[in-house]
């Protein structure tokens, strides 16, 4: 909370306007007391006879108080007594009495221990007067500080400047130390080397003074800029060039001919000066007036030891990270309450000067430790991360935002041409639908008639169909076995054709696989049919959990369509009815002697179940569990055909095929979508359609518009995948937040220091560009990178800084 007050003498009489908040304003009208100025002019009088030495303000040569003949210190102590207490009974009047009471309300109604009171004054008459000894409204909230900052009449330039980064920067400009001694002051300056860099430039004994003006204002305005300038010397007011600094014996430079470089210091990050010399007046308003946030001046002469004991206590305080304000009034207090015996009155000569739109200068802690801390959550930002966290941990959302994704995926691809050139895929889906039971007259397909089940291989077999898969589970005996067993022993004996069934777990743990009236391990592969619900069902660690339905698939039409080469030496497993050894055996029995060099590997590191995967099982989670690629189209994947038409039309379908065998074709016989599908009365044969086949569906002219998604289908995609070796590995969402966290961190920092809007524009746009490079990630590379959360968290770490930056 803050309040501006203007004051304007119009004769003998003066305005007082304070206004604060959303245009809310008080004035009132006092008599000036003409006493105050012959007071003033007393204690000015009695001050400067007793500091009349070693001012800094090129008088005498001592360094030690004199011993006159007169006692000025009594009298300077009686003078101050006098005039301080007609001041405070001047602003005791009740004209400014609702003034004092708006500030001690606002006072009491902020959460803020100090009120900050920004005093402009129109007349030198005025400005003398000790205006921080005022504490207007502390008699009625006494537990609150209420402090005086002054500000110019006149500001032209506005406050616009770019925060530094990095430790902090002192430029210490020392100057004519005729009848002083700076090394107090260096000493001071140099304490605070371990929160900033610090920089000495002025002249020196023995050396000339040619070159030392441009030296000064070229070090002035050098890159990377300043935190801090600090002066000690000489000075004197001068009205028309905005102040006199004394650099060197008989030579001196105007704040006016250093102003551009001040202003370009200003635009590095110069924050405060500090003038640790004489009659400052008119060098603070002449940089505030520039722009400069804050300046600390001597409005009186200041003798050589006062400046040092106040520097001291000054930069003391501002190591321990209080506001240049603050430092002041213990600056200011300790040289009240601990060395006003030794020098009377010089408490009320300091004064800062501050840009009513700035905020107090800080110094910032250094080194590796409160770097740390400035990349630590705020509460809001912990809050926001914990909900964005939990968010990426919840099944359910994961789960739609994993299908929205690959939605996206497949019209990225559709949008950008990256469909593949169009071939005709090698899997053939034969579908058993509704229309197939009807003309097959079956009442009952739960569980599905062997004897239709016979009819479909022998026409595969008629067909020269290699490599048959079979997505119905045949655990259970029944009468009509012996037909289904007899069609697959002759396709055996004919073609040496693969058959590969689904096996499925009991509630009791145990596998239930195919009954032996129907087929023997020995001559046929038995694979897991369970559908994950859409990931790629992964090779299991252990040797008694069969492996995957559609990954024995697509190694039977890989072995029956790739041989290995000659000078492999390795046996070529096949279905073969005398064998005594299972055929899955044999197949992983070489399966870990084929190495790329000789063939495409059966089995890959990424088809396996990686640890990290089966660990994020006990969270719920699939972390890097390749994902079915749906965004890539149906017709890329698998080639449909009803039943009833390979039984009753087999000509026309090769035909329409442009094939006059199935001979390299991979044949798989599943359901089509009709209600007893599946195991369980619901139909767990049935899934919703995925975001993506839906949009595949919606496209003109679709070849299948059906509301429910087939486990074969599904199993199509993943023999899909198997065979192409496209496994979309998707990276967890939680494990991309906690990436983006700290690059979030990083923009916000930039955005809370940054006046410009680049840090904003990228915070908006970053994500919209790193959309579009993980959506051709996932076609290049096949790695899903998530979008949406780790976005947000960029964004959420945006408007929380904006507000911050507004609060403030």
């Amino acid at each position: 909370m803050s309040f501006r007050l203007k004051i304007w003498q119009i004769e003998r009489t003066c305005v007082f306007e304070l206004s604060w908040g959303q245009g809310q304003q008080l004035t009132a009208k006092l008599p000036y007391l003409p006493t105050l100025t012959t007071l003033y002019q007393n204690w000015q009088q009695a001050y400067l006879n007793f500091y009349q030495s070693a001012v800094r303000a090129r008088v005498g040569k001592s360094g030690t108080l004199p011993k006159p003949e007169i006692d000025w210190r009594a009298k300077l102590v009686q003078a101050e007594a006098k005039l301080l207490a007609e001041f405070h009974l001047w602003l005791s009047q009740a004209e400014l009495l609702e003034m004092r009471r708006e500030i001690a309300r606002a006072a009491q109604d902020t959460d803020r221990a100090v009120v900050d009171v920004f005093l402009t004054c129109d007349s030198v008459e005025l400005e003398r007067l000790p205006w921080e000894v005022w504490e207007p409204g502390t008699e009625f909230a006494a537990k609150k500080t209420i402090r005086i900052a002054r500000t110019p009449a006149r500001i032209r330039a506005d406050r616009q400047q770019r925060q530094r980064q990095g430790k902090m920067r002192v430029l210490a400009i020392l100057g004519d130390d005729t009848g002083l001694n700076f090394q107090a002051d260096q000493a001071a300056v140099k304490s605070l080397a371990h929160l900033a860099e610090i920089h000495f430039v002025g002249w020196q004994q023995g050396e000339g003074t040619t070159d030392l003006k441009e030296t000064i204002r070229q070090t002035i305005a050098a890159e990377p800029g300043w935190d801090i300038l600090f002066f000690a010397g000489h000075s004197n007011e001068a009205a028309l060039t905005g102040g006199e600094l004394a650099i060197a014996p008989n030579q001196s430079i105007f704040l006016s001919e250093i102003a551009p470089q001040l202003v370009l210091a200003k635009e590095r990050g110069l924050q405060l000066a500090i003038f640790n010399s004489c009659r400052g007046l008119s060098l603070a308003q002449t940089l505030v007036d520039l722009g400069l946030s804050q300046v600390a001046v001597m409005r009186e002469p200041i003798h050589n030891l006062v400046a040092q004991e106040f520097l001291v206590r000054f930069v003391q305080s501002l190591s321990e990270f209080k506001d240049g304000h603050e430092a002041l009034l213990d600056a200011c207090k300790y040289l009240k309450l601990e060395k006003n015996l030794t020098y009377p009155s010089a408490y009320l000569i300091p004064s800062l000067f501050r840009h009513p739109d700035s905020a107090p200068f800080q110094l910032k802690p250094f080194g590796w430790q409160e770097q740390l801390k400035q990349w630590l959550p705020t509460k809001q930002e912990a809050i926001a991360l914990l909900v964005l966290m939990a968010l990426s941990l919840f099944p359910a959302l994961q789960q739609w935002l994993l299908e929205q994704r690959v939605m996206v995926q497949a019209m990225y691809r559709q949008t950008t041409g990256q469909m593949g050139k169009p071939t005709v895929p090698p899997l053939l889906l034969v579908q058993i639908d509704d229309r197939s039971l009807q003309k097959a007259r079956i009442a009952n397909p739960r569980p599905m008639r062997r004897d239709y089940l016979a009819k479909l291989v022998n026409q595969l077999s008629a067909l020269d169909a290699r490599v048959v898969g079979i997505d119905f589970w045949l655990d259970r005996p029944h009468a009509e076995d012996v037909q289904l067993q007899q069609a697959l022993v002759s396709a055996i004996q004919q073609q040496n054709t693969w058959f590969v069934f689904v096996v499925q777990e009991s509630s009791k743990g145990e596998w239930l696989m195919v009954t032996p009236d129907v087929a023997k391990p020995t001559w046929s592969l038995q694979g897991n049919g369970w559908v994950p619900f859409w990931y790629l069902q992964p090779l299991p660690w252990l040797d008694s959990t069969p492996l995957p339905f559609s990954y024995w698939l697509a190694t039977a039409y890989r072995l029956q369509n790739e041989p290995l080469p000659a000078n492999a030496s390795l046996p070529l497993p096949s279905p073969n009815l005398p064998a005594s050894q299972e055929l899955g055996t044999q197949i992983k029995t070489i399966a870990d002697r084929i190495t790329p060099a000789n063939h495409k590997p059966l089995l890959h590191s990424s088809m396996q179940l990686q640890p990290i995967t089966a660990f994020s099982y006990l969270l719920h989670q699939h972390w890097f569990k390749p994902l079915i690629d749906f965004s890539i189209p149906p017709d890329q994947v698998y080639d449909p055909i009803p039943a009833w038409q390979l039984l009753e039309q087999p000509e026309m379908a090769l035909k329409s095929r442009q094939l006059s065998s199935l001979r390299s074709r991979l044949v798989m016989i599943a359901a089509g979508g009709y209600d007893e599908a599946g195991v369980a009365a619901d139909g767990e044969d049935n899934f919703p359609v995925p975001a993506a086949i839906t949009y595949w569906r919606n496209q003109p002219t679709p070849t299948n518009d059906s509301r429910i998604f087939s486990g074969g289908e599904a199993h199509a995609y993943m023999t899909h995948h198997y065979l192409t070796h496209r496994f979309v590995i998707p990276i967890p969402d939680l494990w991309l937040v906690l990436i983006v966290i700290p690059v979030s961190k990083g923009l916000s920092l930039l955005l809370s220091q940054s006046s410009k809007r680049r840090w904003l524009i990228l915070s908006g746009i970053a994500p919209l560009g790193f959309g579009l490079i993980s959506l051709q990630v996932y076609i290049t590379a096949g790695v899903l990178i998530p979008w949406l959360l780790p976005s947000i968290t960029i964004w959420t770490y945006t408007v929380l800084t904006l507000q911050q930056r507004n609060h403030a």
